[in-house]
């Protein structure tokens, strides 16, 4: 048998087709109360101490990441740098720019090397920032990550946009948070990733 039609109860109809190479697969159906394997909600971490924010143990299958920062302040003022790992994470080997745009001046642009940089200029201590940065797999058999955010600070005239690539040595199992230097301690906010495969 080379398909299987389901017909609905009322109409309609989804057909499962199997492929067309040699082998057994398995297809297993979810409870209607299951979380999707292919789109998970991390738990929020509140960013509220500590110089970095790491979520570990990200599953294999995961190609794409939204890293969701919401009210994030930190007790200094370097720049937010998103960073990815593979058994360990990478501090270094990034290709990117973050330009941080103020309305009534001159487009700020700055390269980063050290992480997926968020661009926060000259900003007080107490500047905040919302927004969120993707994380996609370009390539799967060279680990190559790229990269795309967009953030607004609690200046309602500011505005960050990011974008960069990573070639990681394998499969990538970690995401952190942290900032330029890694020596500034988050003081408000929270911060979560959404997990798509």
């Amino acid at each position: 048998m080379a398909s299987l039609v389901l017909t609905g109860d009322t109409s309609g109809q989804v057909t499962l087709a199997a492929p067309a190479v040699a082998g057994t697969n398995t297809l297993t159906l979810q409870a209607a109360t299951a979380t999707s394997a292919v789109n998970i909600l991390s738990t929020p971490v509140a960013s509220t101490s500590g110089a970095t924010i790491d979520f570990n143990s990200i599953p294999a299958w995961v190609k794409k990441i939204t890293v969701m920062l919401a009210g994030v302040s930190t007790n200094g003022t370097s720049d937010y740098l998103v960073q990815i790992g593979a058994g360990s994470v990478d501090a270094t080997g990034y290709l990117g720019a973050s330009l941080r745009f103020v309305s009534g001046a001159t487009v700020a642009g700055l390269n980063y090397t050290t992480g997926f940089g968020i661009n926060n200029g000259t900003q007080t201590a107490a500047y905040v920032t919302n927004g969120l940065m993707t994380l996609s797999l370009l390539n799967s058999s060279s680990y190559l990550w790229v990269a795309s955010g967009v953030f607004g600070g609690s200046d309602s005239a500011t505005n960050t946009s990011s974008g960069g690539s990573k070639t990681l040595s394998g499969v990538l199992d970690r995401v952190r948070i942290t900032t330029v230097g890694g020596t500034n301690t988050f003081d408000a906010g929270s911060v979560n990733l959404l997990l798509e495969g």
